[in-house]
Formats: structure tokens, C-alpha cells, sequence
């Protein structure tokens, strides 16, 4: 580590918030990532006649255990938990329960308040509230993440462009993103989401084509300043190739913008799927979804565990990306790291 990064990562440190809030946010994002080990209505592992199986790998008909299905088991069923259970034992996760998996044992009509068996409740389906959290997070923050990372490579190597060559295509360029910036994206994403059946991909595709302009004025702006300095014209007079001097010594200078700006990219990447989800334009019905939550919270008032557990679990994400960013602000802003 060089004495400039060593300096910049100590900056980091110094702000104990973002600092704790990184780890924070490790931990949940690493929690959410094993949500099958943690949620889940199979079990982890089971023993069956000195056998052990693996149902959330492998897909076993009833039979297998002395049923009269041949279709896949259904561990939740009491009977072939007894079939089990007469020679042999299951591994539970945490939760008993996938994101999609109806509880028909309730006693109470749905959506049931918090009990000892759905510790946050169950939604107008009859689902566990607490499951559709933790897959619905990882929902939101892989597609965050990937939005960003792809947003952000678009907005970079187009921002490199426009500002390295300048002249006609920096106005072109420019002109164009007038025109695209100018245009209601949220009424776009309704209209682009009516013609295609919505799913992870395609609106991961739909929002890319309007997200990536955010970083390209920073770029812009680093490599029109950078390409006039007196190493990229002894660069150019050495006969180095364009595409070295901008990715390998002018973008490094434009990188402390992007990263600085990413923790917040990301943010905004999460809150506008949860947009689309909440007015129904988003992920496909059934899918585990943070602004389906707030939705069904909206519609059940008389449920105020549906609304409240959405609410807490998705600002408590996104107020810790929002102190990582401010944390990696202060870690690339030379009056901290310098001092």
C-alpha cells in the first residue's frame, strides 16, 4: 500500500461512522447473500436410514421416505415429517419459511400480526414477512450493484471520450445528453415495463439506458482538464496510443469522483426499483420485493407490522450506504487525508 492510499484509507477510518457502517453493511449484505441457509422451507440436511440428504441441492420425490408421492417432498407436511423422523432427523434453518411459502396453519385470518412462528408477521398471502425481507434485500442489492457497476463503466468511458477529444464529438455528445436527461424517466420505465413482461434483466437493461449519465459531467470535466497537463502531451509526442494515455494515466484522477459518487448511485438504484415495485411496475407478482412490502402496507393500514418492517429494513440499508459514501468522501478529499 503506498503512502497516499495508506493516508486515504486512515481518512476513512477517522470517520467512525461510515467506517462501522462498511462492516455493518458487510455483514447484512453476507446475511442476505445465504438467505436459502437462513429462510427456507426445506431442511438444511436430513438423515434418513443412516442416508444424509440435501434438500435445498437436490430435489427428492416422497417416496424416498416411505410416501406414496412420487412428486417432490413436502418437509413442511406433518406426515412426512413423522416418515422422517421415525428413522431419522431434519436440520432446520433459522426460519421455516421461503419467500414464497404460504403458512396455512395460521389462526388468524391474513395478514397475521408477529408471533413465535412469524416473527414479523405474514403479508395478505399469508407469507412470512421476515423471509420476503431478507431475499428482497438481496434482490434490491444485487440489482443495486450491478446497475451500478454497469451504469458507472457506461458513464466513464463515454465521459473519457467527450473530455480527452473534445471539438465536434464533446458537442455532440453533449447535445445528446441534453436531450436524453430531459426526458421523464420514471414515465419511460412505466412505458418500456407495459411492453415487456418485467423481469430482473430487463429492467436492469431499462434503467441502465437512463442511469448511466450520472457520472459522465465528472469524467468529462477531469479528462478536459487532464489532457492539456504537460505528461499527456510528452505522452502524445512519444507516440503513446490514445487509449493508454486515457485509461492509464488520465482516468486515475477521474476515479476519485466516481468512487466517491458510487455509494450513492447505488442508493438511488435501490430506492428507484423499490419505486417501480411499489406502483407495480417493477419485478414480476410473487417475487420478493421491498416496494411490493411498502404496497401490500398501503393497502392493509389495519396491518401496521407490513409497513413498518419494510420502512425500518430499507432505510436502515440505505442510511448506511449514505455514511459510506460520506466516509469514502472524506477518504479521497486531500484537506482529510493530507492532514
Amino acid at each position: 500500500m503506498n503512502p497516499v492510499t495508506a493516508r486515504q484509507w486512515q481518512a476513512f477510518k477517522a470517520n467512525r461512522r461510515g467506517f462501522w457502517s462498511l462492516w455493518i453493511f458487510l455483514v447484512a449484505f453476507a446475511f442476505c447473500l445465504g438467505a436459502e441457509l437462513i429462510a427456507n422451507d426445506k431442511p438444511l440436511l436430513l438423515s434418513y436410514q443412516g442416508k444424509l440428504y440435501s434438500p435445498l441441492l437436490v430435489s427428492y420425490p416422497e417416496t424416498e421416505f416411505g410416501g406414496m408421492f412420487e412428486t417432490e417432498a413436502n418437509y413442511r407436511d406433518p406426515f412426512v415429517q413423522e416418515l422422517i423422523e421415525a428413522d431419522g432427523w431434519l436440520l432446520w434453518p433459522m426460519i421455516r419459511f421461503s419467500y414464497n411459502t404460504i403458512n396455512y396453519d395460521l389462526t388468524v385470518p391474513s395478514p397475521a400480526p408477529p408471533s413465535a412462528e412469524n416473527w414479523l408477521g405474514t403479508d395478505d398471502q399469508g407469507r412470512d414477512v421476515l423471509a420476503r425481507i431478507i431475499y428482497g434485500l438481496r434482490l434490491s442489492l444485487l440489482f443495486g450493484l450491478m446497475l451500478t457497476i454497469a451504469s458507472s463503466l457506461v458513464g466513464v468511458i463515454v465521459g473519457a471520450i467527450q473530455g480527452y477529444y473534445g471539438g465536434w464529438i464533446d458537442l455532440a455528445g453533449q447535445r445528446f445528453l441534453e436531450v436524453w436527461s430531459s426526458m421523464p424517466t420514471l414515465y419511460l420505465l412505466i412505458i418500456l415495463s407495459s411492453f415487456v413482461t418485467p423481469g430482473f434483466w430487463w429492467l436492469l437493461l431499462i434503467m441502465l439506458l437512463f442511469s448511466w449519465m450520472t457520472l459522465v459531467d465528472l469524467v468529462r470535466a477531469e479528462f478536459l482538464r487532464g489532457r492539456n497537463l504537460d505528461y499527456v502531451r510528452a505522452a502524445r509526442a512519444l507516440g503513446v496510443r490514445d487509449s493508454v494515455i486515457m485509461f492509464r494515466h488520465i482516468l486515475p484522477n477521474a476515479m476519485v469522483a466516481t468512487l466517491t459518487f458510487m455509494p450513492f448511485i447505488l442508493n438511488g438504484s435501490i430506492v428507484t426499483l423499490t419505486s417501480l415495485d411499489f406502483i407495480g411496475f417493477g419485478m414480476p407478482p410473487g417475487a420478493p420485493s421491498m416496494g411490493e412490502l411498502l404496497g401490500q402496507g398501503k393497502a392493509n393500514l389495519h396491518a401496521p407490522w407490513l409497513g413498518i418492517s419494510a420502512f425500518v429494513s430499507l432505510a436502515f440499508i440505505l442510511s448506511l450506504l449514505i455514511f459510506i459514501g460520506e466516509a469514502v468522501r472524506d477518504a479521497f478529499d486531500p484537506r482529510k487525508y493530507m492532514r
